[in-house]
């Protein structure tokens, strides 16, 4: 079903694209070899070239040319062996050379595509313009003096893929799928963090309303949103402001918004500039960049396995349900330690007790799957004990609670702690025996017909054995007892 918006008018259709910008990870800037590292000093990673001093020649950093094509091919888009450098032209206090260095008429990547998964299951493929490489501006700092600017120059220079959409997304739930599928995909190309809350992955929302049918409206767009969530909410709140306006026989005017989520509002900032008042030229201090085919080559041979392939092995490799298998990829790092579990245990268990009972221990402990205070061997080693009737799932629950809290192997905590499943036919039977005799009255209403009273007695011999007893034997057992 289509996303609408209801306006007092009618419904509205939302038309959304998105333009990301990934930093490229890389020790070395986009054109100088400054550090590109996350922090320091202010003004620490900065070279002559970043700085913009007389004379000083940008030199291209082969290695975020690589990141780039990288992300390219796992985009899907078409790689142009020949791309060109411009200048792009406008001031601000933290451009020093007052042109930011970009692509414009021949970018490094072409078209591509993007499939994203929503909730209901269904699939959308959304188109990717393009992809450019461009170098980052410094950091304006308006807070740290009550009559001064500061600038910060440790970001300048700094290698960024802009990665343009096109304008296919009808909904937020669409455009939030977008941003966390190409977020996972950089992610397992190693060719960005991800980061949104360090600025290392930002997105500027173009959002435009229309009638269903209608051609194209004029669009605004949303400036710098630093996390999926708040693109999501910038996109409705815009929406419903553009509504507002045409519904009042208004204009809404081509301009660069903010979004502010504490006021739950977007805000005008500037009339949106078009490619002329940017007055881009080809820098006349880079040659076309040619990329040899070989290179290429070698470049698409290297490449992970990336989330949909993976998505697919696991279902058909490990029988495990799409969803699960889509939650497990989500993230390289989750996938990898599921791929350690399963090795040893049971698919199908080993997903469920990631997903389930991993994923809960991590939210409330605070910790990311790369510091999980249970690691993947020794969940797998658990769950090898579930497997062979060491234990059974529920002490399995409790066992690893335990492993959660002091990181102790599961079977020197079962051994330590008597915990091994009664397996024993004579063992279960003098407790099946025990709680029979102990409830006669429960007996007889089982014996007249009250079925429904077997799993009482289930439960009574479960804690007779202090949870230890293999539940199909008790099951197995506890049904021929009862029906003597």
């Amino acid at each position: 079903m289509s996303y609408v918006l209801e306006g007092l008018t009618g419904a509205w259709e939302l038309v959304i694209g998105l333009e990301v910008h990934a930093q490229v990870i890389s020790q070395a800037k986009l054109f100088s070899g400054a550090p590109a590292s996350y922090g320091g000093e202010p003004n620490a990673h900065v070279s002559l070239v970043d700085a913009a001093f007389p004379g000083m020649l940008p030199v291209i950093n082969k290695e975020c040319v690589a990141q780039a094509v990288r992300t390219g091919l796992g985009l899907n888009a078409r790689v142009n062996l020949e791309s060109r450098f411009d200048r792009k032209n406008y001031f601000y206090a933290d451009l020093p050379a007052g042109y930011q260095i970009s692509q414009f008429t021949r970018p490094l990547i072409g078209a591509g595509t993007l499939e994203i998964e929503l909730a209901d299951g269904s699939l959308r493929q959304i188109g990717i313009t393009r992809l450019h490489l461009e170098q980052d501006a410094g950091k304006s700092m308006h807070d740290q003096s009550p009559t001064k600017s500061l600038i910060d120059l440790n970001r300048a220079g700094v290698g960024l893929m802009e990665i343009v959409s096109e304008p296919d997304m009808r909904s937020p739930e669409e455009a939030g799928a977008y941003l966390r599928k190409l977020r996972t995909i950089l992610r397992y190309l190693g060719t960005c963090d991800g980061n949104m809350e360090e600025g290392s992955m930002r997105a500027d929302v173009n959002v435009s309303v229309r009638r269903a049918g209608e051609p194209l409206r004029t669009r605004c767009e949303i400036k710098n949103v630093n996390s999926v969530r708040f693109v999501m909410q910038a996109i409705e709140i815009e929406a419903r402001r553009q509504i507002e306006v045409w519904e009042r026989d208004g204009v809404v005017d081509q301009e660069t918004r903010l979004f502010d989520p504490g006021r739950g509002e977007t805000r005008s900032l500037r009339s949106k500039e078009d490619a002329h008042d940017y007055r881009y030229f080809p820098d006349p201090d880079l040659l076309p960049l040619v990329l040899d085919e070989g290179w290429l080559a070698a470049l698409k041979a290297q490449l992970p396995e990336l989330p949909d392939a993976k998505r697919d092995r696991f279902i058909t490799q490990y029988g495990i349900a799409r969803n699960d298998a889509g939650v497990l990829v989500a993230d390289r790092a989750v996938a990898d330690y599921f791929e350690v579990v399963a090795v040893g245990a049971e698919p199908r268990l080993a997903a469920n007790w990631v997903t389930g009972d991993l994923f809960a221990a991590l939210n409330r402990t605070g910790r990311s799957i790369d510091d999980s205070p249970v690691t993947a061997p020794a969940l797998r080693d658990l769950l090898r004990l579930v497997g062979d009737q060491t234990i059974n799932g529920r002490i399995a629950k409790d066992v690893f609670e335990e492993m959660v809290q002091t990181g102790e192997p599961a079977e020197a905590l079962i051994e330590r702690k008597g915990l091994r499943q009664i397996t024993d036919p004579a063992a279960l039977s003098a407790a099946i025996d025990d709680v029979i005799a102990r409830h006669p009255d429960k007996l007889a209403e089982f014996r007249s017909g009250k079925e429904k009273l077997f799993g009482f007695f289930v439960g009574q011999v479960m804690k007779a054995t202090q949870g230890r007893g293999n539940p199909a034997l008790v099951n197995e057992a506890l049904g021929r007892r009862l029906r003597l």
